[in-house]
């Protein structure tokens, strides 16, 4: 992944700016870059000041006990702006969702023991998909530490395994230092999360404030520039490729490199597969974009992967969703990879060119590598491999198939939201079916246009992170995709939301199931569907529909719109009544057949040339062009 420290407004530090006296503020320091005289404050109160300095708005968090001297000055900040979530979990998920859309660090903040190991599975997806985000936790007393003091969990031990580094902090005196080394080893580099467990005896003694602090991190300097002569023999292959393929994960965005890689996918004219986590880093609309490659990609995408002569691999990590089964991955290609993490390089897939580095310097440096080439050269006619893709493409469209139950095809719902509300809202979806739906069925024209959970599949994710990336991006309309199954994990932040008046749109598709697990009975284990029956929309004898929860009344009971759609006529117009709805959260239970599948599909530990388009069908791959 890459260093996006290059375009975000936080970052502009980076410009060394002169403090009154002369000196120089760090470059690596994260925020607007102004000075603090010293001034006698206690340890909560030096937190406070250090998220002011370092440019923070919004955090997300609740209250406790280990916490709570921090709590009290954060009343008196004009800058920061709190919001109270319900659960832990929530403010965790809400904070990724507003690094998510802003590209800047996101915060949030628990107590001690219960409150803390309520971030852990937050911080885990954060990790996965290398989400810039610092989690500020209360501890015991120092002098307690090793006690089983109540409420006490050894939380830097705990994370230490899902975070880029984990700060415990007994002295007061070392806050502000630690506030800044944490923001900047979360925003540069690899971003990641990282924790700063705050003991309630250094939150409560008195110290000294003052800014900026002196960042001592031995060892931590990121390579951001590639290197030449590997950059040299990128553009080689890549203008002697026949078959190339650009491959682009989600690094790409994190580097806010999408316009330099626009620039040069358009110069070398090489088809473009998005990952998951890259939708929207090449825009959907441009016909040299295949779509997404892997478990449920498009068939021309992954096809491209596979009888490719040479990947181009930018900030993306060979995962097993994308490669299936690895030994048979793109089995004739060559593979150049660039990444700013050099641990994921050859890390699964050996590189036959590796580029440590950002991709915001590393695709116009090859850019320029790839025309000077050319100039000499001349350019591979590449216009047979185009037709062998134009071919698959346009037998193998993404597509789906009426129900047979007559219900609505869910398919057709997320399509419906899309054509209603554009390129410029945010879609965050929740994990699985309704996941690879929305990853299928929105158009993405812009980076940080999706958010979802990739690689950990968090289910649960969709409501806080939509909350979060509406607070973000306060002027663009927020659509939280969910399943029945991950709504019901944490709904509760409609109440967050309403209080603060934060109006995400909520569309469950409701299927009564956990979806793509039921897939996956269906599929591989006979038809036989253990604990997988969710009872949100049942007929019962008599005809009686009984949903457990009634997803409508249980909007209205946090305070939000509730709506129901059950009927596919109805669909554009309980969307558009949605749509006008923007002083409080709108939830849409779209009871849609249980029945419908993700396709294409590459079932788990199977070759991507075996994928499947439908049920028992896969494309004929050898008919002449």
């Amino acid at each position: 992944m890459s260093n996006p420290t290059a375009t975000s407004p936080a970052m502009l530090a980076s410009k060394a700016s002169s403090s009154a006296a002369g000196t120089t503020v760090d470059p690596r320091l994260y925020g607007p870059g102004r000075t603090v005289a010293p001034v006698e404050v206690t340890g909560s109160q030096s937190i406070i000041r250090s998220l002011e300095e370092l440019g923070v708005t919004d955090v997300f968090g609740i209250p406790g006990g280990a916490i709570l001297p921090t709590y009290d000055p954060l009343m008196d900040s004009d800058q920061v702006n709190h919001i109270l979530v319900r659960h832990e979990q929530g403010a965790g998920h809400a904070a990724q969702g507003y690094a998510m859309v802003t590209g800047e660090v996101g915060v949030c903040i628990a107590t001690s023991g219960p409150g803390a190991t309520n971030l852990v599975t937050p911080m885990a997806d954060a990790h996965m998909d290398s989400v810039p985000m610092v989690a500020i936790t209360g501890q015991v007393n120092a002098n307690v530490i090793g006690t089983d003091a109540f409420q006490e969990a050894d939380i830097v031990g705990i994370s230490t395994p899902i975070t880029k580094h984990s700060f415990l902090v007994t002295d007061a005196d070392q806050i502000p230092k630690v506030m800044a080394e944490a923001f900047h080893l979360a925003s540069t580099g690899r971003p990641g999360p990282v924790l700063v467990d705050v003991t309630k005896s250094a939150q409560v003694a008195k110290t000294t404030f003052s800014w900026p602090p002196k960042i001592e991190l031995n060892g931590y300097r990121p390579v951001t520039r590639g290197h030449s002569k590997q950059i040299r023999e990128a553009a080689k292959l890549i203008q002697a490729a026949s078959r190339p393929v650009f491959y682009i994960g989600g690094g790409m965005i994190k580097a806010n490199a999408s316009e330099e890689f626009h620039a040069l996918a358009e110069t070398v004219g090489a088809p473009v597969v998005t990952t998951l986590m890259a939708r929207g880093a090449f825009p959907d609309s441009h016909e040299q974009n295949l779509g997404m490659p892997g478990m449920h990609g498009t068939v021309s995408a992954v096809a491209a992967l596979q009888r490719s002569d040479l990947l181009i691999t930018l900030g993306a990590r060979f995962d097993d969703r994308v490669t299936g089964q690895l030994e048979t991955f793109a089995p004739d290609a060559k593979v150049i990879h660039a990444d700013i993490d050099p641990a994921e390089i050859s890390k699964n897939r050996a590189a036959d060119v590796p580029i440590v580095g950002s991709l915001k310097e590393i695709v116009p440096e090859l850019g320029f590598a790839f025309d000077a080439l050319v100039a000499k050269h001349g350019r591979t006619d590449i216009s047979g491999w185009w037709k062998q893709l134009n071919r698959f493409r346009e037998t193998y469209p993404l597509g789906y198939a009426t129900p047979e139950d007559g219900k609505i095809a869910p398919q057709q719902v997320i399509e419906k939201i899309n054509q209603a509300s554009g390129p410029e809202a945010v879609y965050v979806a929740g994990v699985g079916q309704h996941q690879m739906w929305s990853a299928q069925f929105v158009k993405y024209e812009r980076p940080r246009q999706w958010l979802n959970s990739g690689g950990l599949g968090t289910m649960g994710y969709s409501v806080p992170a939509a909350m979060g990336a509406q607070v973000g991006n306060p002027d663009r309309v927020v659509w939280a995709i969910d399943g029945d199954g991950c709504f019901q994990m944490t709904n509760q932040e409609l109440a967050t939301c309403a209080i603060n008046k934060i109006p995400i749109k909520v569309a469950v598709i409701n299927n009564s199931s956990l979806g793509m697990v039921r897939q996956w009975q269906t599929l591989f284990y006979e038809s036989r569907y253990s604990n997988t029956h969710l009872n949100t929309s049942v007929t019962a004898e008599g005809g009686e529909v009984v949903r457990i929860p009634d997803f409508v009344k249980l909007a209205e009971a946090y305070g939000c719109v509730g709506l129901r759609c059950e009927r596919p006529e109805d669909i554009d117009a309980v969307i558009a009544e949605a749509m006008a709805i923007n002083d409080r959260p709108v939830v849409i239970d779209f009871v849609v057949s249980r029945d419908s599948m993700v396709w294409p599909m590459v079932p788990a530990g199977v070759s991507n040339s075996d994928i499947q388009f439908a049920h028992n069908l896969t494309p004929q791959w050898d008919e002449e062009d």
